[in-house]
């Protein structure tokens, strides 16, 4: 029997479509070299209150992905198309490309495959508290050096959290009309 595990945060919503996909996908396709993704559409991911980090990934015609960036500031123009400002400049974005929300599924291989990256992570950044070891990065070596390969699972759920305070009663609301719809339960610990 293989474990199978999923990896979220803890801060946001994904919606019930793509659980029931990862689930599907982990019990039926998942092995050591071959993980998984939910795949968002970026415009459905992005706050209106300000830029958010995604992973931007390319997928190829067979649904894998061949490659992940991490993006730290994209973000709704004025006209609602979306874009990203790197180094370089803003870059514009298609609407429905497809972005990590860090709802991962792995097995537990890959501790041991991450394990060599996580040590560069922690010696290059001993001495910044603030540094983060992206997910997306990882998984980015791990498609680049033919170790695994991630299989991009499309959801047409939309994604919200809080990242900024404005989006607080955005979430509440949501929140709500998911109870009044009858998706959850009014109290979720009865």
């Amino acid at each position: 029997m293989v474990l199978i595990k999923r990896l979220i945060n803890a801060d946001d919503y994904y919606g019930r479509d793509a659980f029931e996909k990862m689930a599907k996908f982990l019990t039926t396709e998942a092995a050591d070299d071959t993980y998984s993704l939910v795949g968002y559409q970026i415009d459905r991911t992005l706050s209106e209150h300000g830029s958010v980090s995604r992973g931007v990934c390319k997928v190829d015609d067979k649904g894998n992905m061949v490659e992940i960036n991490e993006r730290t500031e994209v973000y709704f123009r004025e006209d609602g198309s979306v874009a990203y400002k790197d180094a370089t400049g803003e870059h514009g974005l298609p609407n429905d490309t497809r972005v990590s929300m860090n709802f991962w599924g792995f097995t537990p291989a890959i501790f041991k495959q991450s394990e060599p990256m996580f040590k560069r992570f922690v010696e290059a950044n001993e001495n910044n508290p603030k540094a983060e070891f992206f997910i997306p990065l990882a998984a980015d070596e791990l498609i680049k050096s033919g170790t695994a390969s991630f299989k991009v699972i499309p959801t047409a759920s939309k994604w919200f959290g809080v990242t900024y305070k404005e989006d607080k009663p955005i979430v509440q609301a949501s929140i709500s009309k998911l109870v009044a719809d009858g998706t959850y339960p009014a109290n979720l610990w009865t």
